[in-house]
């Protein structure tokens, strides 16, 4: 046999054997999407002894993906891989409170460094989305409706309060806000992600579902007996919800909130305001958090976004934190706003940005 026969056979070996091995590896991604799906297709979600969908467990919401979109991804709802890492490690850094960039009133702000934060909230959602709003299209709130002056007046007056909050200054305690002063947190809906404590755990029983944050003191137990809702003059920090089950879907509205200011989400009216919020198993490792909030007197349309909550590792357990409204740091503002006042300090010219924000 010839040495270019030889050749020639050695190549059309060589040849059949790539070809093989495109055809096997253009099958893998196809197979292993097919597995996953099939996978997908056999997780059957949980119930509860009598019957109902089962939620409970400590679950994490932590993230760095935001509200609002950003403008500069003005357009784009989802993240290619590389952009998503890029997004993510950009974001990453942002938020870190170990940086010692910014000057003495940036490290004040970080006084708690990473070792206090939740370390998941450095991390975008899995989908690699650009908001957790999810409607209107463009990932953002709606634009505010006109405010009646006495409306405005009073957003005038919780800006001003916030204001001298943070140059030190605040005039009563009634400049710190409702968190600052430890009546109501993140225990408030609508659940977002924040720096620490992001768990909340979910108890059922027949007929209630109760959900307990980790941050602050309180828990929401919500009856899914059908029963209509308190009368309109009982007003309630929490508001008065209710619940049911759709299918596998957990659906409970929210009503008669207080007319405190700042009990409802960024200024909104209490009076008008309406949430509706969904938990969805969606995984053994997941419930998907929806919410729909409806403030006419606000916002010019409702708006949606939508949070993956995390099962987070059976070792770990729910601390306690101890905020309470005798919070002796309200003592401390105003001692120091005193002092500060005796020295000749006064509010500067311009409002004070860069702060600590009080609202939700």
């Amino acid at each position: 046999m010839s040495h270019r026969l030889l050749i020639s056979m050695g190549i059309l070996a060589a040849v059949t054997v790539l070809v093989s091995l495109s055809a096997v590896a253009g099958q893998a991604p196809a197979q292993k999407a097919a597995r996953a799906a099939a996978s997908a297709k056999a997780w059957t979600p949980p119930k509860t002894p009598w019957g109902d969908p089962d939620l409970q467990g400590v679950w994490n919401d932590a993230t760095s993906t935001p509200l609002q979109r950003p403008n500069e991804l003005s357009g784009k709802d989802v993240l290619s891989d590389d952009e998503a890492a890029e997004f993510q490690e950009e974001t990453a850094k942002n938020l870190s409170r170990d940086r010692r960039d910014g000057g003495p009133a940036a490290d004040v702000n970080r006084a708690y460094n990473e070792h206090w934060m939740d370390a998941r909230r450095l991390k975008i959602t899995e989908d690699k989305r650009t908001s957790l709003i999810v409607d209107p299209p463009d990932g953002r709130i709606p634009p505010l409706v006109s405010f009646p002056p006495e409306r405005q007046k009073i957003r005038t007056e919780r800006a001003e309060a916030n204001a001298r909050f943070n140059a030190g200054l605040p005039d009563t305690y009634k400049d710190l806000s409702l968190p600052v002063r430890c009546i109501i947190r993140t225990d408030s809906p609508p659940y977002l992600p924040t720096i620490y404590n992001n768990d909340f755990h979910i108890f059922q029983s027949p007929g209630y579902v109760v959900i307990a944050p980790e941050m602050i003191h309180s828990a929401r137990i919500i009856p899914l007996d059908g029963r209509p809702h308190l009368g309109k003059n009982l007003k309630q920090w929490l508001g008065d919800t209710r619940g049911r089950f759709e299918g596998n879907m957990l659906v409970i509205e929210t009503t008669n909130f207080r007319t405190d200011d700042g009990v409802t989400f960024q200024g909104s009216n209490p009076a008008t305001f309406r949430i509706t919020e969904r938990f969805t198993r969606v995984s053994p490792g997941q419930v998907n958090y929806e919410f729909t909030i409806e403030d006419p007197a606000t916002w010019t349309r409702p708006w949606t976004a939508r949070i993956p909550w995390i099962k987070i590792d059976p070792a770990e357990q729910m601390y306690e934190y101890a905020c309470h409204e005798d919070n002796y740091d309200i003592v401390h503002f105003l001692m120091g706003a005193r002092k500060r006042e005796k020295n000749g300090e006064t509010m500067p010219q311009k409002p004070v940005t860069g702060g600590v924000s009080q609202d939700r």
